[in-house]
């Protein structure tokens, strides 16, 4: 299961051991690990270099230390890139407009990929948000229901780095979403056109037209970008 460790920089080693064994299966999402006692017996290390490196891996957020319970492998890591994601755009300057279109690429491809991939029970849940979302006057309500909505086609994707990786950028963008809003909303009619365009890329999902998908999802995306404030992040 594990090796002895000969190095100076012990803690570094028993990482890359827990994280080979993540990569070869041994070790999955909401496993527990041995205990420290155990670890330092099978890796012939001290508890002090245990510890440090179950310290470092849950600083990284591989890891959900619990007291009294012992240490586990984390079961969702979505929470996990919000912090590091938004310190590299500060870091790299990323202004709102680039969060927008990286937004932009992920949604449209999630729509394509979802157009071929979306469950009958899938379809008749997107269905019934684009229902609710027509029926309500509740602009709050709503824009829950909008967020709902572009996140259960990210969720019929299929691929778990999309849904999370685009979770975690509207996050990052999402007081200017709903700021763009509450502009759409005050021009008469523009309810109407997002109810419209939700429908447009309900019914690409029905056909599971990829390409009727994608262009439904990017009109409509780009249809919101017009109304986006000014505001910097």
């Amino acid at each position: 299961m594990f090796s002895p460790i000969k190095s100076t920089k012990v803690y570094e080693q028993v990482i890359e051991q827990i994280k080979n064994m993540i990569d070869q299966g041994l070790l999955k999402k909401g496993d527990k690990l041995p205990s420290e006692r155990s670890l330092v017996q099978q890796l012939e290390v001290s508890r002090a270099s245990i510890r440090e490196a179950l310290r470092a891996l849950e600083v990284i957020g591989l890891i959900d230390c619990r007291q009294g319970e012992g240490s586990y492998i984390k079961a969702s890591f979505q929470d996990n890139l919000f912090e590091p994601l938004s310190i590299m755009f500060m870091l790299e300057g990323s202004n709102k407009e680039e969060i927008w279109e990286l937004r932009k690429i992920m949604e449209v491809e999630a729509a394509g990929l979802a157009s071929k991939r979306i469950t009958d029970e899938q379809l008749i849940e997107l269905k019934e948000l684009t229902q609710k979302f027509i029926n309500c006057d509740d602009e709050d309500i709503n824009s829950e229901i909008d967020k709902k909505f572009h996140y259960k086609i990210a969720e019929c994707s299929g691929n778990v780095l999309i849904f999370d990786i685009l979770k975690t950028v509207s996050t990052l963008v999402d007081h200017f979403i709903k700021d763009a809003r509450k502009l759409i909303i005050v021009h008469e009619g523009n309810k109407e056109i997002l109810f419209s365009q939700h429908n447009e890329i309900y019914l690409a999902m029905e056909r599971h037209s990829s390409s009727d998908a994608r262009k439904a999802m990017r009109e409509h995306l780009d249809f919101a970008n017009k109304y986006k404030s000014e505001r910097t992040i």
